[in-house]
């Protein structure tokens, strides 16, 4: 009997050694002194990071568009406004939606693009020869095989958000960026907003002292637009998956200040979300079902390895104000958008030459004088040139002209990107790993380092001219 115990006992052991090496279920994850720790792939021999990378010069950028429905379509349109580019093809799953898309090419005179549509139009279009961009602006489930199937195809890439929807999908970026050298850039807008590239550059010449901790947020009632998402996609899948599934929008900008991968990165994080109300009520009248796996209210707290935090929120179900949350918490100063925009700084901060700071106070927001002098005396440089020209073509307000006409501007003069494909990793990572630490009772997650330990060789953001 002692044997017999003995060997269970050993076994049982092992079954525990092994469950906490190779993750729960088959999870891409182990469990490592009560970390999750995910599992990150040995890269191909010969492979190269993408830091500061820049291609060489493209004197007219040839785009293909995949993707045609709510954000494609705009998109076709802003790029009619830039220069140096062609738009060479555009492919939807609905050839009306082509067809659409080309009478808006003619209305402006451009040359007809070339039409595929159909399963597997955008592979045709990723197989032509005379393409130097591709443009993806697909259902998320979509975009990491499009992205690398493009890139693989000699292909730059820029993909909406979130660029990819799993820990080992954002590697599949990394890795196959790196290996055929091409760009990978994740379609952020929200790092153009006029206040967010205002407040980045104040932050980068010193105005806020150290930067400790940042708050970004989607918080944005869809109720009005679940039935535009073609199949019901965008529902089926939060129904799907728990966990803060669309970060990008308030992350992008909190890494950008914080310097992640340029100095710092982010080292773990823990999440928790309230049970799903609106959301199973919801699926239950659209789709008929009675789980839904995202909960109404995620939150998720995040540490870097220089000891700054940022906190995230995901709502996309209660009925509350479009809320990014946007906030800049330093040493010397504080910034704010969301509900009400503004900027507090100690008095030294500001030179009295400048500002009329007699009776400014840290304890409140600097008057709306103040405030909109520091926003013209900081306007960010990529912006003050452009600035009126987004802001006649559109796009949120001009933010998405001013993405897409920076990212030309890189690609036609030879500059590295404003956001790289470690931007595009980081940003999407934070659904899968939100969600494990929520199915793990908020037990922290190591976020992975999708530099392989080279996010210091970079000091700094900057952003090429």
């Amino acid at each position: 009997m002692k044997r017999i115990f003995a060997f269970a006992t050993i076994c049982a052991v092992a079954c525990v050694m092994l469950a906490s090496c190779c993750g729960d279920g088959g999870k891409n994850y182990r469990i490592v002194n009560g970390t999750i720790v995910f599992n990150e792939p040995k890269p191909a021999p010969g492979q190269q990071d993408m830091l500061a990378f820049a291609a060489d010069p493209i004197e007219t950028v040839r785009v293909g568009f995949i993707g045609l429905g709510m954000r494609g379509a705009d998109a076709v349109v802003r790029f009619t406004n830039i220069d140096n580019v062609e738009i060479k093809a555009l492919c939807d799953l609905l050839p009306e939606r082509v067809e659409k898309s080309q009478k808006k090419l003619a209305a402006r005179n451009f040359p007809e693009a070339d039409g595929y549509w159909g399963e597997e139009g955008w592979k045709e279009l990723c197989q032509r020869d005379d393409i130097d961009l591709v443009y993806i602006c697909t259902p998320w489930q979509n975009h990491v095989e499009m992205s690398v199937y493009a890139m693989e195809h000699g292909k730059h890439v820029a993909v909406e958000v979130p660029a990819a929807q799993s820990v080992e999908e954002c590697w599949q970026l990394v890795d196959t960026s790196e290996r055929t050298r091409k760009h990978c850039m994740m379609l952020e807008n929200c790092v153009y907003d006029f206040f967010e590239i205002t407040t980045l550059n104040m932050a980068q010449q010193g105005l806020f002292g150290e930067i400790l901790h940042t708050e970004g947020a989607y918080i944005h009632n869809l109720e009005p637009f679940w039935d535009m998402y073609q199949g019901n996609w965008r529902l089926e899948f939060n129904q799907q998956h728990k966990g803060d599934v669309y970060a990008t929008h308030g992350f992008g900008p909190d890494c950008q200040l914080l310097n992640i991968h340029r100095g710092d990165k982010l080292d773990y994080l823990v999440a928790m979300d309230t049970k799903s109300t609106v959301g199973l009520k919801t699926a239950q009248e659209k789709m008929g079902v009675d789980e839904f796996a995202n909960g109404d209210q995620t939150s998720t707290l995040i540490r870097t390895e220089n000891g700054k935090t940022i906190l995230l929120q995901h709502n996309v179900y209660t009925p509350r104000p479009y809320d990014r949350m946007y906030q800049v918490v330093g040493t010397r100063g504080f910034a704010q958008k969301y509900p009400v925009s503004g900027y507090a700084f100690e008095k030294t901060q500001l030179t009295a030459e400048d500002f009329d700071h007699e009776n400014l106070s840290s304890h409140s927001f600097v008057p709306r004088d103040i405030k909109e002098k520091l926003m013209q005396t900081y306007k960010h440089p990529i912006v003050r040139d452009i600035e009126e020209k987004a802001k006649s073509v559109g796009g949120h307000g001009g933010m998405d002209f001013i993405m897409d006409y920076r990212l030309v501007y890189c690609l036609h003069n030879g500059l590295p990107l404003d956001q790289d494909v470690y931007d595009a990793a980081e940003w999407s990572c934070i659904g899968e790993l939100s969600a494990a630490s929520i199915e793990n009772g908020s037990m922290p997650v190591k976020v992975p380092d999708f530099t392989r330990g080279r996010w210091q060789k970079l000091d700094g953001l900057k952003f090429a001219e």
